[in-house]
């Protein structure tokens, strides 16, 4: 038997995705364990929106319903800190009022969460075959064993899913914009190349992101005593991807050297995560960049670096690592959280 209707979104800078759902009767709400809530969460129809052709969410809301619903509640990850139930979407000139947005929905309650929190939670909606494992864990984790995420993609976002008992809660986090810790020579230097362009602050979000990729190859380039004019391919399909399709495809030195250090900091910072939060449970890998470099990140680089913890490595070296591959996590989540929040 299937229950209530909600709404669920995930609201980018660039793209809102929206998904009406429900969850099948199964008792339970949240659980030990796995976190999933109790039925089967089942997603009855979704739709992408630009968010930069709206003037705000409740435009976009106008056009996917298209007329009354009833709906029992909804949930909304949102790229940008959420404060007294309002958020400022980053590089959007939105402010979301869940007030606002429930009076738009004919009164259901709305909640906002961050959507590193949505994507955390959507690691207990995902079936086994969305992930990737890097790190088998040498035994089954405990019961409400707390579980790090870490998520690099047009910025970096961390979340630490932390069990009270009965249900996992998604805590937010600005773990991005925390110090870079240089770990090689090679980062020493980075870290002062970093330092030249964007001053005194170097956030790990400086290496760890769309746009650090692009600066680990200027390094690249400085470090070398470059010259020449950077190769025209960079300049097709944008820049930052075209330099991982080059690493990929072991075409550039350059290229290959930036994403060679990106891998490396990412395991370093994902075990810097794991150890903070005494992470169990283990570390899920989310966000954009992950999944499209899959291959650089199964060879072993990755894990050396996650379990270069001197005396902690015995601890490291235990926990599960998987890397989240579906693109829609932070949606998933956010339906997980409105189908289940009200439960026990």
């Amino acid at each position: 038997m299937m229950g209530k209707t909600y709404l669920a979104g995930d609201v980018g800078g660039t793209k809102t995705l929206l998904a009406l759902c429900e969850r099948s009767d199964g008792g339970g709400g949240g659980g030990d364990g796995g976190g999933g809530g109790g039925g089967e969460l089942r997603i009855l129809r979704e739709a992408q929106f630009q968010g930069g052709s709206y003037a705000s969410l409740e435009a976009i809301l106008g056009e996917f319903l298209a007329g009354p619903q009833d709906l029992a509640g909804a949930c909304f990850g949102v790229a940008g800190p959420v404060e007294a139930g309002t958020a400022k979407i980053t590089n959007l000139p939105w402010t979301i009022d869940a007030r606002a947005v429930s009076e738009r929905l004919g009164g259901a309650p709305v909640v906002l969460i961050n959507d590193l929190q949505a994507t955390a939670l959507g690691a207990f909606v995902l079936p086994p075959t969305a992930f990737a494992t890097l790190q088998e864990p040498a035994a089954p984790p405990a019961p409400h064993a707390t579980i790090a995420v870490i998520a690099p993609g047009t910025g970096l976002g961390c979340s630490v899913l932390v069990s009270d008992g009965v249900r996992y809660r998604a805590l937010p986090t600005e773990a991005g914009h925390a110090d870079f810790a240089a770990g090689t020579d090679d980062e020493i230097e980075l870290f002062r190349f970093l330092r030249g362009r964007y001053g005194s602050h170097v956030s790990v979000e400086r290496v760890l992101s769309g746009d650090g990729i692009g600066d680990l190859y200027d390094f690249a380039r400085a470090a070398r005593g470059a010259t020449e004019p950077e190769p025209a391919h960079l300049a097709e399909g944008g820049r930052n991807a075209a330099i991982s399709h080059a690493a990929l495809a072991g075409t550039d030195a350059d290229c290959v050297r930036a994403l060679a250090m990106f891998v490396a900091v990412l395991g370093a910072e994902a075990g810097n995560l794991a150890l903070r939060s005494m992470a169990t449970g283990g570390v899920v890998i989310g966000g954009g960049i992950p999944p499209r470099i899959l291959p650089l990140l199964q060879t072993g680089a990755l894990i050396e670096r996650f379990n270069d913890k001197g005396r902690f490595r015995r601890l490291t070296s235990t926990l599960s690592v998987r890397v989240m591959l579906e693109p829609r996590a932070a949606l998933f989540g956010a339906a997980h959280h409105a189908t289940t929040r009200g439960e026990p």
